[in-house]
């Protein structure tokens, strides 16, 4: 039985409930939030719910030593969380230097930052939870002990990710990383059951000390440990000294909504820029003229985006420029009838997992976790199952660049929950996780949203475009073939992938505001699941 054969085309229908919704890229995750909210647990415990057990049954993605950002809709009010960590203290372009780097390596103990997720789940449970963190991971923790099957994609993801690392992770430092992730010694199969007793007992302790146990105990000795014998730069200092950061989301208006993101060091900015600049059109359903104007308009926002996007204080031009009407309406200007070929950059693949969740009561929380790249660094302290993210592999070495590398530096992020509101009451949270892709699959469910008024699920479901530098753009095997050619005859340089994979995973939650109906939609290109009550 092939798990990964679907020869038939399959439709979702939009998922509708009245008392509560988490929607995530895992059923498992998705179930264990719905749990804790059927235990008398608000949005937000569900939302840390739900994230504790993606480290545990997506690992692929996230994990516990990964970043996280959330925006809260509570009380008829927004709240931004800023939970992604800063390079070490004693990090610098001469400290690689002296260990014979001349750029930041994907893989190991150098890309590492301080881990922000668990930071984020005692924060989020401090300010708005119910219910005490010890229950509220105890299903991440029951999961990690007793061991699941193995989902679909999430094999699949796992056994690349496996080929890849038994072939170029080869040193000790990674020795760990197979003793987690291997079953046997051989990489698991979909279906097969997998368990992480050390990642369960790391669970624990994070949630019997408040985060203590990570950050200031001996979790943190660990991973202090574990950096001094392979030439690491992260301290138990450096984890201790940190701080989550309270933030006020940014937003730009479009059509009658405010679309709203965490403001930079994160990315979300770049979607609100090519919203910015493509609400000059008039959009057309599948109409070539309409894809190329917003292909156009998110080629100059990222151009910008990567150019200027770093910590808030030490970017070289102001949020508020870059979401002005001006702005907008000046570069939308600059787009013509054919390609134009913007500064190119890399676009590495990403490891993300995006969760929605909404309660009784009307409160919401847009929710995104991820050790980037797939599994991270590549690095896992032993015995704890906390794998390390590489989100320092994206700072520049360039001494002229915003984002060149510093001590205690936040770098440039790529994951940014969204949330949406028109006349300022709650429409719901909606996400796309994958690296550079985020910032294309918000502006394209927005637009989907509200130029095309598809529903949640059909917002998700549409083909996706992806821009890939230059005048490269990826399109999914089932995106029509007259609007390719049409494409390609502005100039395009299109290429039809082989699936959809790295489109980007999707959620949405929307509130109808005078009913307190909830409906969900998730994604079709992963192993996607809405828990409702």
């Amino acid at each position: 039985m092939d798990f990964l054969n679907y020869p038939f085309a399959s439709k979702r229908n939009t998922v509708i409930a009245n008392r509560g919704m988490v929607a995530t890229s895992q059923p498992l995750a998705a179930q264990a939030g719905l749990d804790i909210l059927k235990k008398g647990g608000n949005a937000v415990d569900a939302a840390i719910a739900t994230a504790a057990a993606l480290t545990v049954v997506e690992p692929t993605s996230n994990g516990i030593g990964g970043d996280a950002f959330a925006l809260v809709w509570m009380k008829e009010e927004l709240f931004g969380l800023n939970a992604s960590g800063p390079s070490a203290k004693s990090i610098s372009k001469e400290a690689l230097a002296e260990l014979g780097f001349d750029k930041i390596p994907m893989h190991g103990v150098i890309p590492v930052t301080v881990p922000g997720a668990p930071s984020a789940w005692v924060a989020l449970s401090k300010r708005f939870g119910k219910l005490p963190l010890t229950e509220v991971l105890a299903p991440a923790i029951s999961y990690a002990e007793e061991g699941y099957p193995i989902s679909v994609t999430l094999g699949q993801n796992w056994q690349n990710g496996y080929k890849k690392y038994k072939t170029t992770l080869t040193s000790k430092e990674f020795d760990a990383w197979f003793d987690t992730f291997s079953i046997n010694g051989r990489m698991p199969e979909i279906g097969e059951v997998w368990r992480s007793p050390g990642h369960a007992d790391t669970l624990r302790k994070i949630a019997e000390t408040n985060g203590e146990a990570f950050y200031k105990g001996e979790i943190a000795d660990k991973i202090e440990d574990f950096m001094k014998q392979h030439n690491g730069f992260i301290s138990k200092e450096d984890l201790a000294s940190y701080e989550p950061e309270w933030v006020e989301p940014i937003k730009v208006h479009y059509k009658g909504y405010d679309v709203w993101e965490i403001p930079p060091n994160g990315q979300g900015i770049v979607a609100q820029m090519a919203l910015n600049i493509y609400k000059q059109a008039d959009p057309k359903w599948q109409d070539a003229d309409t894809l190329h104007q917003q292909i156009e308009a998110m080629k100059i926002a990222y151009t910008d985006g990567k150019a200027f996007v770093t910590e808030r204080n030490q970017m070289p031009v102001k949020v508020e420029t870059l979401l002005s009407p001006a702005y907008g309406e000046s570069r939308f200007l600059e787009i013509t009838d054919t390609a134009l070929e913007p500064k190119p950059f890399d676009i590495p693949k990403g490891g993300t997992v995006y969760l929605a969740t909404a309660d009784a009561e009307g409160n919401m929380v847009s929710f995104i976790q991820s050790n980037y790249m797939g599994f991270g660094s590549g690095i896992v302290i032993p015995e704890t199952g906390v794998a390390l993210q590489n989100r320092g592999y994206d700072f520049s070495l360039d001494e002229q660049h915003p984002n060149f590398l510093q001590p205690s530096k936040r770098t440039y992020h790529t994951i940014i929950p969204g949330f949406l509101t028109k006349d300022d009451k709650a429409v719901g949270p909606f996400g796309v996780m994958g690296g550079y892709m985020q910032p294309q699959g918000h502006f394209q469910v927005v637009t989907n949203t509200i130029d095309f008024h598809l529903n949640p699920q059909a917002a998700l479901d549409m083909p996706r475009w992806q821009w890939m530098g230059e005048k490269r753009i990826d399109v999914e095997p089932h995106f029509p073939n007259y609007l390719i050619q049409a494409l390609e005859r502005k100039g395009h340089n299109i290429h039809v992938t082989v699936d959809g994979g790295s489109f980007g995973r999707g959620q949405i939650i929307w509130r109808d505001q005078k009913t307190g109906v909830l409906y969900g939609g998730t994604e079709p290109r992963t192993d996607g699941s809405i828990a409702a009550w």
